[in-house]
């Protein structure tokens, strides 16, 4: 099981554009519903930085969320997007409450 963190900060410009890719995510998720995987995405209080949480476990390590198509067309301009780019954390839970499977 991995668990990481995605931070960036977008353009303000283009913000709201990124968070309609993330939107399309989200509902081809609900539709898909792959196995072996937990994701959250957020918006900080400064409207162009976000962050994603994902836990991944799948029997193979393989991420469901890349296989996605609107996880690859949100991926495919991030870099013009981003005013800071991506940056990923894996994360070593101390403790959660119903956030990842415990």
């Amino acid at each position: 099981m991995r668990q990481v963190m995605v931070r960036y900060r977008t353009k303000a410009d283009r913000a709201e554009e990124n968070a309609g890719y993330i939107e399309k995510v989200f509902e081809e998720l609900k539709r898909s519903r792959p196995d072996g995987l937990r994701y959250a995405s957020f918006r900080l209080d400064d409207g162009v930085t976000f962050v994603h949480v994902a836990e991944i476990s799948t029997a193979d390590g393989s991420n469901p969320l890349a296989e996605t198509q609107a996880f690859r067309e949100f991926q495919s301009e991030l870099k013009d997007r981003c005013e800071e780019p991506p940056v990923a954390t894996d994360l070593h839970s101390v403790g959660s409450f119903n956030l990842f499977s415990d």
